[in-house]
């Protein structure tokens, strides 16, 4: 609820901002501000300058020997930046592939659960699946990481207007333009009322009452007596072109509107991690994690090398796996808390029970391919998403391809109970669920042309059981396991503030290494 309360308070220091500026300066100032917000249309046809490189190196060599657990982004980033310092990694990881949750799909990749189901993707060459991350909003570490690697970026569709929003009392979904029109002119229609009648009369002066209708009147596209009567921001029949067009007919009632649910839409992509413009890697979201394994080098990582074992000893760390053991100076420990708490090992008892405090988080998604772009070609929607209060929670439309003969989106994205509901079930199950509510939104085109689906649940998936690992409360525990237990070091996105991002990982392996590199220097 902390969590909730800071990202609200955000969001209203956001709008009271723009409200002030449009109060002082008129619709030119605000227009002017949205714009350095990154809120206005103009924004996004500017040339997008992204953060300089991040200014981070282990300044001075040293050498040791440091095991790592786990090649997932902050494991392969350990590796990578101790490695251009000149310290001897080894990474063990037990699965047989790199990255840990950065899991891209494509074409005969298999994908296996705990209880032995698997899957084996069949899409187009050149169609792939992110299972996991995918998106990187632009002031992310993760962008410096992909100029720094070479690995090429595209703009990632993370609001579209285009798409709709649904809920199950609805009768039909809505686009999520006409929805927000509709909810902008009635809350606007309501203030100016409220301030008309000296509602507010204790808090504004006549300036501030006259400042406000003007704003009022913009925002939400309401006439000169107050009344929200629809505009042509709503959307249209047929658009216009050699003739006028013609709008949609409405608004609906102002009840209805409410019952829309429209809080999570429209607030969205005013938090600070989900603002546009967003970005992806060109070809996958797992750009990411090959670079990095190519730089660290395919002989220093093992796969297939589940860690059995972790022992503190006076002059550095031994770690059992399936296959062996080794013996290293240094230990940076990059595998989920709820795993790592498991493994055997003589870590301190307050450690261990930190350890055990991030709780595991429920994700899943589904990979739908189709012969056929029809949300293109029928429903004009290219990116997006489209929200609703099933369990599917959201569909999204891919931002790459477009226009192609084929493509892949997302038949849902669950977090939470809703994950659950769907990691209980067989893929063929959780397929014929979300095609069954899919349709509710698309109609009967949602099931022709499928030609190849994958689902994960991230609870099911061996060596990583669960989406993320959030802290209730960064308290002295989180603050116990950023200072090495040992020669046992900590990294992972749940080491961080940016937990479910890839961000998190790296800042976290780079805030490790750091502390690692420095005590190495000092001879300690």
């Amino acid at each position: 609820m902390n969590a909730d309360r800071t990202n609200a308070d955000k969001k209203l220091t956001r709008r009271a901002l723009l409200v002030g500026v449009g109060v002082a300066g008129g619709a030119g100032a605000m227009y002017a501000a949205m714009g350095a917000l990154g809120l206005a249309p103009s924004q996004q046809q500017k040339d997008f300058a992204p953060p300089q490189r991040s200014d981070f190196a282990l300044t001075g060599r040293a050498a040791a020997k440091v095991v790592i657990l786990g090649a997932g982004v902050a494991g392969l980033a350990s590796a990578y930046e101790l490695g251009k310092a000149g310290y001897d990694c080894t990474v063990l990881e037990a699965s047989d592939h790199v990255g840990g949750r950065n899991r891209t799909l494509r074409a005969g990749d298999r994908l296996t659960e705990l209880d032995g189901e698997t899957q084996v993707a069949t899409f187009s060459e050149g169609t792939y699946f992110n299972a996991g991350p995918a998106r990187i909003a632009q002031w992310m570490v993760t962008l410096d990481y992909c100029r720094e690697l070479r690995v090429p970026v595209e703009l990632f569709v993370n609001n579209n207007s285009n798409a709709y929003v649904f809920n199950s009392g609805m009768l039909a979904p809505v686009r999520f333009r006409t929805a927000r029109a509709d909810m902008y002119g009635y809350v606007a229609e309501l203030l100016a009322k409220a301030t008309a009648s000296g509602a507010l009369d204790k808090r504004l002066t006549s300036g501030d009452k006259a400042n406000l209708l003007d704003f009022l009147g913009q925002f939400g596209a309401i006439g000169s007596d107050g009344s929200y009567t629809g505009s042509p921001r709503r959307g249209f029949q047929v658009y216009p072109a050699t003739g006028p067009g013609t709008p949609l007919s409405g608004p609906p009632p102002m009840s209805d509107v409410l019952g829309y649910g429209l809080g999570r839409a429209l607030s969205f992509d005013l938090d600070y991690e989900q603002a546009m413009p967003m970005f992806q890697p060109v070809g996958g979201m797992d750009k990411i994690v090959e670079a990095l394994a190519r730089e660290v080098g395919d002989d220093r990582i093992r796969m297939g090398a589940k860690v059995t074992k972790i022992t503190n000893l006076p002059d550095g760390v031994e770690v059992a796996y399936t296959g062996g053991s080794i013996k290293a100076d240094y230990c940076v420990a990059a595998l989920p808390p709820h795993l790592l708490v498991k493994i055997p090992c003589n870590l301190d008892p307050k450690v261990r029970a930190a350890l055990a405090i991030p709780v595991p988080a429920s994700a899943g998604k589904l990979g739908l391919e189709y012969r056929r772009r029809w949300w293109e070609l029928e429903d004009r929607i290219y990116g997006g998403i489209t929200e609703t209060d099933l369990d599917l929670q959201r569909l999204w439309y891919p931002s790459y391809g477009f226009h192609g003969t084929h493509g892949l989106m997302l038949g849902y994205y669950n977090i939470g109970s809703d994950a659950d509901t769907y990691a209980k079930l067989t893929h063929g199950r959780r397929l014929a669920r979300a095609l069954e509510q899919g349709e509710r939104i698309h109609g009967p085109k949602y099931r022709q042309d499928l030609t190849a689906s994958v689902s994960v649940a991230w609870r099911r998936q061996p060596h990583i059981e669960g989406a993320w690992a959030g802290w209730r409360n960064y308290d002295a525990n989180f603050e116990l396991l950023r200072h090495p237990a040992g020669r046992v070091y900590f990294a992972g996105d749940w080491m961080s503030y940016l937990v479910a991002w890839q961000a998190g990982a790296f800042e976290s392996a780079r805030a490790a290494v750091t502390q690692l590199h420095q005590r190495v220097l000092k001879g300690t």
